[in-house]
């Protein structure tokens, strides 16, 4: 085996930042803008029962399979801390695992998938209509399971090599299949929500295929590392600890979007829908913050592989920066222009409205939630899961807290809430960040 590469420091500045964040964010912006396609593709059809049962079944399948996202995060701080590092061997190895992993879950959720899917409707609620519809929406969207997980761990690892471009053209082939798909199942043949699941379980398979295709190119056409290396009980005792972590904290992010869900739910159908269609929108404005956020992990990641202080601290700095002249931004375009969006998404009066009442909340999201973004990059880049974790469990018992107080304020005290729980998340991780910085490279 060859020796590790001298460590390698990342090179920090202001460009650098712009080079991996903007094909990140063009990446990122897709997805949301895939979710919009297939809500504008049903709520064209008029009907509010169809476009709560894609909005709730979305919710539930989306739920399911983002709690595995540790296959994405992990990836990526393992592996910019290896390119960090110098270790080829490594590198190579942590896609391996990854991928392993990813088919063992996938294959898993698809065998227990009836009572999975039962659970969760008996959980979000709904009208017996919507869960009737939705049921088949996400029994056929879970068979790309297995796809999906790989798709997380290939992204997640050109992440961790700053291969940002290769990761954009990916996820954006993903996407575009995606949509054109449910243009063509939903609008052309008039498949309905039927149409919008196949679609969505198609472009993940095909996804899948290409992306680990460019694996093999990457390595040069076979992972080239010997199992003992793959399956190294240290490396995958950390691995799994580092998962366990971002499990935990990722089921309590994912348990406060579908609580959230499950409110509106309870308001009727139309408050569903409405919710639906405004957190659609905030996935947009959102997802640029993520592209910083992408910034913060892989070149904080590879200042921790290269034990290098200075780089670190500069990298969190000037992804700040940016992230918070984004997330301002991105609330003032949101408050002055989001009507239009409600507008074409649906074309159902008493959904419109609905949506624009509660239209100023959503607009803030993008700024109170802006420091959880920066930060979640920042611990996952480092690893610092366990702290990651515990904050994100404290910010998840605040938005309940909240919630609870405001209760009788109906969906305007559920917004309220919300926005404290994004703003909370990055609260507490700057709480904690000195220290954290102090154990590592102290």
């Amino acid at each position: 085996m060859n020796p590790p590469a001298p460590s390698a420091a990342p090179v920090v500045t202001h460009g650098r930042v712009l080079a991996i964040a903007v094909p990140m964010i063009f990446a990122h912006v897709t997805t949301p803008l895939l979710g919009i396609v297939s809500t504008a593709a049903i709520g064209r059809l008029g009907e509010a029962t169809a476009l709560a049962a894609v909005a709730l079944g979305a919710v539930i399948i989306d739920v399911l399979l983002w709690i595995f996202v540790f296959l994405r995060m992990g990836t990526i701080g393992l592996t910019a801390q290896a390119v960090g590092a110098g270790d080829d061997a490594e590198k190579r190895a942590v896609i391996a695992r990854a991928l392993v992993m990813a088919l063992i879950i996938g294959c898993t959720m698809i065998l227990l998938q009836r009572p999975i899917v039962r659970g969760a409707f008996a959980l979000m609620g709904g009208s017996a209509e919507v869960q009737a519809v939705g049921d088949t929406y996400v029994s056929i969207r879970i068979w790309a399971a297995p796809a999906t997980f790989m798709n997380y761990a290939v992204l997640g690892w050109l992440i961790g090599q700053a291969r940002t471009v290769t990761g954009l053209i990916l996820q954006v082939v993903i996407n575009l299949a995606n949509m054109a798909l449910t243009l063509l199942f939903v609008g052309h043949l008039g498949y309905g929500v039927t149409g919008a699941a196949a679609a969505n379980a198609l472009a993940e398979i095909g996804g899948a295929v290409i992306g680990l295709a460019v694996v093999l190119t990457l390595l040069g056409g076979r992972f080239g590392v010997a199992w003992s290396v793959v399956l190294d009980r240290a490396k995958l005792v950390r691995t799994f600890a580092i998962n366990r972590d971002i499990l935990i904290r990722t089921a309590a992010l994912v348990g406060g979007f579908a609580f959230f869900t499950r409110e509106g739910a309870l308001g009727g159908d139309t408050v569903l829908a409405a919710n639906a269609i405004l957190m659609n929108l905030v996935g947009v404005v959102a997802f640029f913050l993520d592209g910083f956020a992408t910034a913060a992990e892989q070149m904080g990641g590879q200042a921790v592989g290269a034990r290098d202080e200075a780089s670190f601290r500069r990298a969190v700095a000037l992804s700040a920066i940016w992230a918070v002249a984004f997330g301002t931004g991105a609330s003032l375009l949101f408050y002055t222009g989001g009507h239009h969006a409600i507008d074409f998404i649906s074309t159902a009066d008493a959904v419109r409205q609905e949506a624009r009442r509660y239209l100023p909340f959503a607009a803030l999201t993008p700024f109170t939630g802006v420091m959880a973004f920066l930060f979640d990059g920042v611990f996952i880049g480092a690893t610092w899961t366990v702290a990651m974790r515990n904050c994100m469990l404290a910010a998840l018992a605040t938005f309940l807290a909240l919630w609870w107080l405001l209760s009788g304020y109906g969906n305007s005290g559920l917004w309220i809430a919300y926005l404290a729980f994004q703003a909370a998340r990055g609260l507490y991780q700057w709480m904690v960040y000195p220290r954290l910085v102090r154990a590592t490279f102290g």
